[in-house]
């Protein structure tokens, strides 16, 4: 993997991940840090440039976050982007307060009045995204502005002497359409990155450092059939070949076919060592007649990790354990570089198993975001159905099926919801959906069938779009989809006689029901 890294400074922005996720699609490298890492880390981890992030509060403000500033004095290229320009001009002679408006968001027309560096390619007039309250109002003459809105006169700048650049507003957001370029100009031209951060050059860079830490030990790895756990296990399997032993378990909560396809993945394709487990009665009999969402969950927590204990100790010289934490996981919980010691979130599958089992933990997708993962599965030969399926919870099936949970309940939702995504793929729909799932409701309603009365269960539809899981809107799906769907599932479904949709967005809602 290449050497260069960019940093990037939070100081409490909602655009902080986005920022990394351009970078990183403008294939170099990149981490978000503390907004108060010192001069003196920042020197010893040689970036190729900084980017400092936006935020909700005032630099002048008691408390407001800053930076350390003498990281305007180590010759690193610096990219600050609204509270982070509003930061460095603030440190270098310049004088920031409130706009005329009390707060200015949304679109603006941006006239760009100097198209050296950063705004070289860039068009004289274009649209970009504001959301700031503050705004810098004036500069010492070290600085010189590039382009301006009607309501912002330094709405980008330049230091003369430094390599110091400031945006008024976000490059980041799409509704900045340009703002690929501006990151693009900075990034090469500026800071110099050669731009060959690219997930071969991953792969071969984690299957040494995998190899090197392992030695002759093994590896166990959850696998639960979802994306994460899955590419980490191809990943694994490349890196150490048997070595690592792939622990499934079988709860009985799994979606139509996901046994199946572990199996067939794993043990017939990348010839891993697939350890699967068939505990359905376990899970089933633990959670007999258990209503309360949150009570299922620690019900199916305990019986997996009893499960997968019991697995584990048959497995001799293991001394790690994988999961698939993300990068959003890492920067969430605090463990960006020289966060605070917060715990990493763990995945579904694995608990608290390391402390539980002695054994060192082992994340090799810490640094990649949810569509590097996808990108990364697709390079290691996943089949599509495993790299493009949709999030899974990890209780499964038992919150879907609301109320208490028993098989015949579990074939039913199996049936509909392997209709509703069957449909969803026949119209080209499932990549272009970011979830969608049935989910059985304890509700009976009236009917008819044929001649007869019906008072049978209903079936509701949930379909989502987007980017990040924190926020999501309601698919608008055709209304001749949904009514094939909701035809074929009261058709073939025996016990269904009711289809709905949920149009709840989240919040208020959340994207699954329990």
């Amino acid at each position: 993997m290449t050497n260069e890294l960019v940093l990037i400074f939070d100081f409490g922005s909602q655009f902080a991940q986005l920022i990394a996720r351009r970078v990183r699609e403008l294939n170099v490298f990149c981490q978000v840090v503390r907004h108060d890492l010192s001069a003196a880390r920042v020197k010893e981890l040689n970036p190729k440039g900084i980017i400092l992030s936006g935020g909700p509060m005032s630099v002048y403000e008691p408390g407001a976050p800053h930076c350390d500033p003498k990281l305007f004095d180590l010759g690193v290229p610096v990219l600050g982007i609204c509270y982070g320009m509003q930061l460095a001009c603030h440190f270098l002679g310049g004088k920031v307060g409130q706009t005329a408006h009390s707060r200015e968001y949304g679109r603006a027309t941006l006239n760009v009045t100097n198209r050296n560096s950063i705004f070289q390619g860039y068009p004289i007039e274009s649209t970009v995204w504001m959301s700031h309250g503050d705004q810098v109002q004036n500069v010492s003459g070290d600085f010189e502005a590039l382009a301006s809105t009607d309501t912002c006169p330094l709405a980008a700048v330049k230091h003369k002497s430094r390599p110091l650049f400031g945006l008024q507003f976000h490059p980041e957001v799409a509704h900045t359409p340009y703002g690929g370029q501006i990151l693009a100009n900075f990034l090469r031209d500026v800071c110099g990155c050669s731009g060959a951060w690219k997930m071969t050059a991953f792969i071969e860079s984690t299957v040494a450092d995998i190899k090197r830490k392992v030695g002759n030990n093994r590896v166990i790895c959850g696998l639960s059939g979802g994306v994460d756990s899955s590419v980490c296990a191809a990943l694994l399997v490349k890196a150490i070949g048997t070595q690592v032993a792939c622990i499934y378990v079988d709860n009985g909560l799994m979606r139509e076919g996901e046994t199946e396809l572990v199996k067939h993945t794993f043990r017939d394709w990348f010839k891993a060592d697939l350890h699967a487990v068939d505990a359905k009665e376990q899970f089933l009999s633990a959670l007999a007649g258990v209503s309360d969402p949150q009570q299922k969950r620690k019900i199916i927590g305990k019986v997996f990790i009893d499960v997968f204990k019991h697995e584990a100790k048959s497995i001799p010289d293991a001394h790690f354990l994988a999961q698939g934490t993300l990068y959003p996981d890492v920067i969430e919980s605090g463990g960006a570089i020289d966060g605070p010691a917060a715990t990493i979130k763990l995945h579904h599958n694995v608990g608290g198993l390391p402390a539980e089992l002695g054994f060192e933990l082992i994340e090799p997708l810490r640094d990649l975001f949810k569509d590097e993962v996808r990108k990364l599965g697709v390079e290691l030969g996943l089949p599509e159905d495993v790299v493009w399926r949709h999030p899974f919870p990890g209780p499964g099936l038992a919150v879907r099926c609301l109320g208490d949970v028993t098989e015949e309940k579990l074939v039913t939702l199996r049936k509909a919801d392997t209709i509703f995504l069957d449909e969803l793929r026949k119209a080209g729909l499932y990549r272009k959906t970011s979830q969608a799932f049935a989910v059985l409701l304890p509700v009976r309603s009236v009917g008819v069938m044929g001649d007869g009365r019906t008072y049978e269960n209903t079936i509701c539809l949930r379909c989502v779009q987007t980017d990040d899981f924190m926020t999501a809107d309601w698919s608008r799906l055709p209304e001749d989809l949904l009514a094939r769907v909701a035809t074929a599932i009261i058709n073939k479904v025996k016990g269904i006689n009711r289809v709905v949709y949920d149009i709840s967005s989240k919040p208020p809602a959340t994207i699954e029901w329990e």
